[in-house]
């Protein structure tokens, strides 16, 4: 087990430092690029977690489509005059300040102070995360919720079709 706390920590302050370098970088590119390299450090927290479901669906959700639209958005805006994007000192780097001094306290809290590890753990936890997990509550607890979502997603791709298809004509 240590050696899975190891890859653990490793990942979380690699997410941390990602997740840092996201928010104080000027250029919106170089942002765009750690925010994606902190999505895969959160989908190998994930791997840790034995969550594989959430980890795949992070890389294809997070990292794939959304980043796509992100950088893509980001070069249509042309940003190139990076004078206009930096800030006076305001109230909100202070507020961010004390946050984040906050969130550094709660996690000295969350470390030092001793707990049972397993206390508040589901006894199915290591299944709780799999594909398979997650196929079977699916299918066996929410069958017609998960088809009438089906049936929703289908009438909304012909309705965009059918307008498409008017603009077109």
């Amino acid at each position: 087990m240590s050696l899975l706390y190891f890859f653990f920590g490793i990942l979380s302050i690699l997410a941390i430092a990602s997740a840092i370098i996201t928010i104080s970088s000027r250029n919106p590119v170089r942002s765009a690029f750690a925010l994606i390299f902190h999505f895969f450090m959160l989908a190998g927290l994930y791997l840790t977690l034995n969550a594989q479901f959430v980890a795949v669906i992070q890389i294809l959700v997070y990292a794939g489509a959304i980043m796509v639209l992100v950088v893509f958005v980001i070069m249509l805006l042309n940003l190139s005059n990076e004078e206009r994007l930096s800030e006076k000192f305001d109230f909100r780097r202070a507020i961010a300040v004390i946050l984040g001094v906050a969130f550094v306290i709660q996690l000295l809290v969350a470390i030092f102070i001793p707990k049972s590890i397993n206390s508040n753990l589901h006894p199915d936890s290591s299944k709780i995360g799999t594909a398979q997990f997650i196929g079977q509550t699916l299918f066996r607890d929410y069958l017609v919720p998960f088809e009438i979502v089906g049936i929703l997603l289908i009438s909304a791709i012909i309705g965009a079709i059918v307008l498409a298809k008017r603009k077109v004509d």
